[in-house]
């Protein structure tokens, strides 16, 4: 079950930046599960939760948040700037 402070986050990203957005729930291992935020404007978020039935619960729970995988459609909807792209780098 999601908390309410991962829920707030969540519904927080929706808001911000726009609907329907995206959930792509990945196991973390023995961290838990990350559930990757991507709204139609292309912003990403994520919100860290106990394990991947946590993540579809918090998917379930949140208007406007629809599952997802990273299909064609979610990765071509994802907008990544060049200071992301740096960080990701490691530079």
């Amino acid at each position: 079950m999601p908390t309410t402070r991962q829920l707030a986050a969540a519904r927080g990203f929706v808001a911000k930046h726009g609907a329907p957005s995206r959930a792509v729930v990945e196991n973390i291992g023995l961290a838990g599960a990350r559930v990757v935020l991507v709204g139609p404007d292309g912003a990403m978020g994520d919100v860290l939760v106990a394990g991947t039935d946590a993540g579809a619960a918090l998917v379930d729970a949140v208007e406007d948040l629809e599952a997802a995988e990273w299909d064609s459609e979610t990765v071509k909807t994802v907008k990544i700037g060049a200071a992301h792209r740096r960080k990701m780098a490691g530079r």
